[in-house]
């Protein structure tokens, strides 16, 4: 049976994960892994909850058979609850939400956690671009909340970008890094500005590379190869926006271009490839194809 590592002690034994898609998964999932006595993922449905479970499932079963972690997959799916019942989250001492890239939607869903929350509890947001300044200005306690920036796929990804907004406590930003040293994964602590630092140089040389594409200079493989192999970059940009998906990349564009100008104007191309649904792995085409997504 797994039991809690003395890393795991780092952050608070209930965590809760607001949205169970790709990315809030792979959050739940690394909680699990690090240690978490329980894991709670909410999300707007059953049925969609318990996609979120088979999903977390999925991910642990791999984690097994790669030798990552040991025991018997129940170990580690019976600490895991996933449910569309919010109030789950009241034995929670920290949430991360991971919805989609919409500000309405996060500080709805925000308020919707943090309504839930002890007082002592803390709230984070996965956001990738948007102002946690902002978020938490629409918060009951800015001051114990963060921005927790993961990357897709969480489970191989080593960085978490840790986002201090003008109001968070010196608590959290003491604590926040700890967690996510605790997860295994490396903490880069930033203040809050358009894009932090990940998000605003990634966008930059993907969209460059996609007005590339658009211009002909080179396609989207010899484009990749000329960063993997020239620059020693882990992938390429055009595959690594697949990944993440065309879709998101834009959205994440668009504010930074009405934050930070013209230079983050998404191509002609991005906005075509999204219209045809070319959303990248998950809908089965991107500047690659992908015939088992």
């Amino acid at each position: 049976m797994s039991t809690p590592s003395p890393a795991a002690q780092s952050f608070p034994a209930v965590v809760g994960v607001l949205g169970g898609g790709r990315m809030g998964a792979g959050i739940a999932h690394a909680f699990l892994v690090a240690g978490a006595a329980e894991v709670i993922v909410v999300d707007v449905s059953e049925m969609a909850a318990q996609a979120a479970a088979a999903r977390i499932t999925k991910d642990l079963e791999a984690s097994l058979t790669r030798g990552k972690i040991n025991g018997e997959l129940s170990d580690w799916t019976d600490r895991l609850t996933a449910t569309a019942e919010v109030g789950a989250f009241a034995r929670c001492g920290l949430v991360v939400e991971a919805v989609p890239e919409d500000m309405e939607l996060k500080v709805e869903s925000l308020r919707r956690a943090e309504a839930q929350l002890a007082p002592e509890a803390w709230l984070a947001t996965n956001t990738s671009s948007l102002s946690i300044t902002d978020l938490a200005e629409q918060l009951q306690r800015p001051e114990r909340f963060c921005g927790l920036h993961f990357f897709n796929p969480v489970p191989a990804s080593k960085l978490v970008e840790v986002v201090l907004a003008e109001r968070t406590g010196a608590e959290l930003a003491a604590l926040s890094p700890r967690w996510v040293e605790a997860l295994g994964k490396t903490p880069v602590v930033v203040k809050d500005a358009p894009g932090f630092a990940s998000s605003r140089l990634g966008v930059a040389i993907g969209l460059e590379a996609i007005r590339m594409v658009e211009e002909g200079v080179a396609a989207p493989a010899d484009i990749d190869n000329a960063m993997v192999l020239g620059y020693r970059f882990p992938i390429g940009p055009l595959a690594l926006t697949d990944i993440v998906g065309l879709d998101v990349r834009l959205g994440i564009a668009e504010y930074l271009e009405s934050q930070l100008g013209e230079r983050f104007a998404p191509p002609k191309l991005m906005r075509e490839m999204v219209a045809r649904g070319e959303l990248g792995k998950k809908s089965g085409k991107g500047f690659y194809d992908y015939p088992e997504a």
